[in-house]
């Protein structure tokens, strides 16, 4: 059973399907209840609503949803967001970076640290979490708060893969680079110039479907990635390897 947090929309939601497809059973997890109460209806599986920047209802999502199929063998931690007033840091506010940390960092913390005593108590499982290829690269088009909530995810995954390796959990970041979500289109559609700066950059010439990221996240979550922990499992076409892309 697999617990999948943002589960409503974009990458949450194509995860949501392809986990199902694979035969798993889904708990989708967000606080979106009609898109995500449409999503769990059309995988066969429950919807939670939760804020997982809140420890008690991560904890309590955890209980519950162990307790309708008798325990957790996959934690998909994708929840994050990039709101607009995250830029430089020269301009981002105190507030929002700290909302940031609080749901693209913070909850990723709550949902190992309440989510993974349920994998120990079943001998073992996989954790996925969703960092970012920012957390490897820098941009001058910057997303201080994002990149350095991205960071922090990528070192928590690689140590929690560390210490939890010879106890059967594997924890895994999943780096995924600019992917085509309505998050994506609404930032860039309202500065076409900033996508077009992004996009060059990118050797395959496109941004990613949420369906390939849902498709790595899954082989990450499964046994075919049984000696892969602690990972940076980077799906961004080839853009954290470039240096210059091919001419048009």
């Amino acid at each position: 059973m697999a617990v999948i947090t943002g589960a409503a929309s974009g990458i949450g939601r194509a995860s949501a399907r392809r986990f199902a497809a694979e035969g798993a059973r889904v708990c989708v997890v967000d606080l979106s209840d009609g898109p995500g109460e449409e999503v769990a209806a059309e995988v066969g599986g429950i919807y939670l609503h939760a804020d997982v920047t809140d420890e008690g209802e991560v904890a309590a999502m955890y209980e519950r949803a162990a307790a309708r199929w008798g325990g957790i063998d996959v934690l998909f931690n994708n929840a994050g967001i990039a709101p607009p007033d995250d830029v430089s840091v020269l301009d981002t506010s105190l507030e929002a970076w700290q909302r940031v940390q609080d749901v693209n960092l913070k909850a990723v913390f709550l949902c190992c640290k309440h989510g993974i005593p349920h994998l120990l108590a079943r001998g073992g499982g996989a954790v996925v979490n969703t960092a970012s290829f920012v957390a490897v690269m820098g941009a001058a088009t910057s997303q201080i708060a994002y990149t350095a909530s991205k960071g922090g995810v990528l070192a928590l995954s690689r140590e929690l893969g560390v210490e939890f390796g010879r106890r059967g959990v594997r924890v895994n970041a999943l780096c995924p680079g600019p992917v085509n979500t309505p998050l994506l289109q609404e930032l860039f559609a309202k500065d076409p110039e900033k996508a077009a700066r992004r996009l060059v950059h990118l050797p395959m010439g496109r941004f990613a479907e949420a369906t390939e990221i849902a498709a790595a996240a899954c082989f990450l979550a499964s046994d075919d990635a049984s000696y892969i922990t602690a990972s940076t499992f980077l799906v961004d076409g080839g853009l954290s390897g470039a240096y210059v892309t091919p001419l048009d």
